[in-house]
Protein backbone atom coordinates (compact mmCIF):
# COMPACT_ATOMS: atom_id res chain seq x y z
CA UNK A 1 0.00 0.00 0.00
CA UNK A 2 2.58 2.26 0.59
CA UNK A 3 4.54 1.71 -2.69
CA UNK A 4 0.93 2.35 -4.11
CA UNK A 5 0.43 5.55 -2.55
CA UNK A 6 3.86 6.49 -3.82
CA UNK A 7 4.01 5.76 -6.90
CA UNK A 8 -0.16 6.82 -7.31
CA UNK A 9 -1.20 3.18 -8.83
CA UNK A 10 -3.93 2.51 -6.20
CA UNK A 11 -6.08 5.79 -4.78
CA UNK A 12 -6.55 6.98 -1.25
CA UNK A 13 -9.72 5.24 -0.36
CA UNK A 14 -8.22 1.57 -2.44
CA UNK A 15 -5.81 2.16 0.08
CA UNK A 16 -7.24 2.41 3.06
CA UNK A 17 -9.83 -0.20 2.28
CA UNK A 18 -7.04 -2.58 1.78
CA UNK A 19 -5.61 -1.54 5.01
CA UNK A 20 -8.42 -2.31 6.82
CA UNK A 21 -9.10 -5.40 5.90
CA UNK A 22 -5.57 -6.45 6.18
CA UNK A 23 -6.46 -5.66 10.16
CA UNK A 24 -4.98 -2.70 10.78
CA UNK A 25 -5.98 0.07 12.98
CA UNK A 26 -4.12 3.40 11.80
CA UNK A 27 -0.68 4.34 10.43
CA UNK A 28 1.45 7.38 11.21
CA UNK A 29 4.42 9.43 8.56
CA UNK A 30 7.22 10.82 9.85
CA UNK A 31 8.22 12.87 6.95
CA UNK A 32 11.45 14.00 9.64
CA UNK A 33 12.53 10.25 10.19
CA UNK A 34 11.00 9.20 6.51
CA UNK A 35 8.96 6.42 7.82
CA UNK A 36 5.37 5.44 7.86
CA UNK A 37 4.91 2.87 10.76
CA UNK A 38 1.71 0.53 10.52
CA UNK A 39 -0.60 -0.53 13.83
CA UNK A 40 -1.99 -3.69 14.41
CA UNK A 41 -4.72 -3.56 17.17
CA UNK A 42 -2.57 -6.15 18.97
CA UNK A 43 -0.09 -3.65 19.48
CA UNK A 44 2.49 -5.01 16.62
CA UNK A 45 3.83 -2.43 14.26
CA UNK A 46 5.62 -2.20 11.43
CA UNK A 47 7.44 0.50 10.05
CA UNK A 48 9.41 1.36 6.42
CA UNK A 49 11.14 3.54 4.67
CA UNK A 50 8.92 6.38 2.96
CA UNK A 51 10.15 8.83 0.09
CA UNK A 52 12.40 11.75 1.10
CA UNK A 53 10.37 14.96 1.17
CA UNK A 54 12.84 18.00 0.20
CA UNK A 55 13.47 20.21 2.02
CA UNK A 56 11.63 19.01 4.70
CA UNK A 57 8.88 20.62 6.74
CA UNK A 58 8.53 24.23 7.40
CA UNK A 59 9.24 25.94 10.79
CA UNK A 60 5.76 27.84 10.36
CA UNK A 61 2.60 25.66 10.46
CA UNK A 62 -0.20 26.91 8.35
CA UNK A 63 -3.43 24.72 8.96
CA UNK A 64 -4.85 26.19 5.91
CA UNK A 65 -2.26 25.31 3.45
CA UNK A 66 -2.64 22.09 4.99
CA UNK A 67 -6.78 21.71 4.46
CA UNK A 68 -6.14 23.13 1.00
CA UNK A 69 -3.79 20.45 0.59
CA UNK A 70 -6.00 17.74 2.04
CA UNK A 71 -9.22 19.41 -0.25
CA UNK A 72 -7.13 18.27 -3.38
CA UNK A 73 -6.47 15.48 -2.47
CA UNK A 74 -10.07 14.53 -1.59
CA UNK A 75 -11.26 15.64 -4.82
CA UNK A 76 -7.96 14.07 -6.32
CA UNK A 77 -8.00 17.32 -8.28
CA UNK A 78 -6.40 17.03 -11.51
CA UNK A 79 -2.68 16.66 -11.40
CA UNK A 80 -2.72 15.62 -7.81
CA UNK A 81 -0.09 12.56 -6.21
CA UNK A 82 0.58 11.45 -3.38
CA UNK A 83 4.47 13.11 -3.58
CA UNK A 84 2.82 16.49 -4.24
CA UNK A 85 0.79 16.25 -1.38
CA UNK A 86 3.61 15.33 0.70
CA UNK A 87 5.85 18.33 -0.52
CA UNK A 88 2.58 20.74 -0.20
CA UNK A 89 1.98 19.98 3.58
CA UNK A 90 5.94 19.76 4.95
CA UNK A 91 5.98 22.84 2.95
CA UNK A 92 2.90 24.03 5.42
CA UNK A 93 4.95 22.86 8.00
CA UNK A 94 3.33 19.51 8.31
CA UNK A 95 5.93 17.49 10.15
CA UNK A 96 3.82 14.05 10.09
CA UNK A 97 0.57 13.28 10.39
CA UNK A 98 -1.35 10.11 12.09
CA UNK A 99 -4.51 8.45 10.72
CA UNK A 100 -6.58 6.11 12.96
CA UNK A 101 -9.22 4.10 11.29
CA UNK A 102 -11.15 3.48 14.42
CA UNK A 103 -11.47 7.08 14.71
CA UNK A 104 -11.83 7.94 10.93
CA UNK A 105 -9.72 10.75 11.50
CA UNK A 106 -6.39 11.98 10.31
CA UNK A 107 -4.05 14.05 12.63
CA UNK A 108 -1.54 16.38 11.11
CA UNK A 109 1.11 17.89 13.23
CA UNK A 110 3.99 20.71 12.86
CA UNK A 111 7.75 20.43 14.28
CA UNK A 112 5.77 23.21 16.98
CA UNK A 113 3.72 20.47 18.05
CA UNK A 114 0.73 22.64 16.60
CA UNK A 115 -2.32 20.23 14.97
CA UNK A 116 -5.50 20.22 12.65
CA UNK A 117 -7.75 17.64 12.76
CA UNK A 118 -9.53 16.18 9.21
CA UNK A 119 -11.95 13.73 9.99
CA UNK A 120 -12.73 11.43 6.86
CA UNK A 121 -15.13 11.80 4.79
CA UNK A 122 -18.74 10.21 4.86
Amino acid sequence: CLRAAEDDSLAFPQIVGELVAAGLEGYAVDFRRRTATYYRPDGASATLPTHAVEPGPAAAFDAAAIRAAIGEAQRQAPGYSYRGFCAKVAAAGCAGYLVSFLGRRALYYGRTAETHVELFPD
